[in-house]
């Protein structure tokens, strides 16, 4: 928001929401239903660039001290390998298919490394 306040005339200046042009007299804040002169914003141009660290910064994602897949504790649930019959596997899951179907469940016998897919 405060790269819209920066720039100013396409953007609301209460919330920062991008202005919708409604007629040749003023232009509205979709959001906050405020309103700005039309003339101000007619025949104006605008070019940003956004940048991977750009969106990273304004969600809070760091690069540094993440942990990879691998890295990372994966869930364990009390089933038995097919392979090998170990007691726990570990497990991830996946959306493949559609929304309105299940989701796919992926298993991996820590003590064999067998992998094998439910659902």
């Amino acid at each position: 928001m405060e790269k819209s306040r920066e720039s100013g005339f396409l953007f609301c200046n209460w919330c920062g929401t991008m202005l919708v042009l409604k007629s040749t007299k003023y232009a509205e804040c979709p959001l906050c239903k405020t309103t700005r002169n039309a003339k101000e914003i007619i025949n104006k141009e605008i070019a940003y660039t956004v940048t991977a660290e750009d969106i990273r910064r304004e969600l809070g994602i760091s690069l540094f001290g993440e942990k990879t897949q691998e890295e990372a504790e994966l869930p364990k649930i009390k089933k038995a390998c097919e392979k090998c019959q170990h007691p726990e596997l570990v497990y991830t899951t996946r959306q493949t298919r559609s929304a309105d179907e299940g989701q796919t469940t992926y298993y991996t016998c820590p003590n064999c490394a067998h992998r094998f897919t439910e659902g």
